[in-house]
């Protein structure tokens, strides 16, 4: 069982999501926009965060950054989650320090093996 924040401003993307991890047994945290993923995974350290790239206020590759260059919250594995799916964008993520990205309509069984690797 891992703690796992989910960041993404689509409160049904994030139900859906959140139930999966329910059903695999994690914990789940749920943030609304980058500026909250942020401080929730400083107080709360998830194992592993799920990230959208297009929010408002703070997108998800802010976040990304703000994150990793936390030497608090630095080591925690991101995944990017996200309608968009050009490799720019994956390249992007990677550079800035994701684990991993995962294209919406989301593959479950994918979404799964993905976790499990990087926690």
């Amino acid at each position: 069982m891992a703690k796992i924040l989910i960041a993404d401003d689509s409160k049904l993307q994030k139900l859906e999501i959140a139930r999966f991890l329910k059903k695999l047994g994690h914990i789940v945290l749920e943030a609304q926009d980058g500026f909250e993923a942020i401080d929730l995974a400083n107080v709360h350290l998830p194992d592993l965060i799920l990230l959208d790239v297009v929010m408002p206020s703070c997108n998800g590759f802010s976040a990304l950054r703000k994150i990793k260059s936390n030497e608090k919250t630095q080591h925690i594995p991101i995944m990017m989650v996200s309608t968009k799916s050009e490799d720019i964008d994956k390249i992007w993520a990677s550079k800035q320090g994701a684990v991993g990205y995962i294209t919406k309509p989301i593959d479950f069984v994918l979404l799964e093996a993905e976790i499990n690797k990087n926690l």
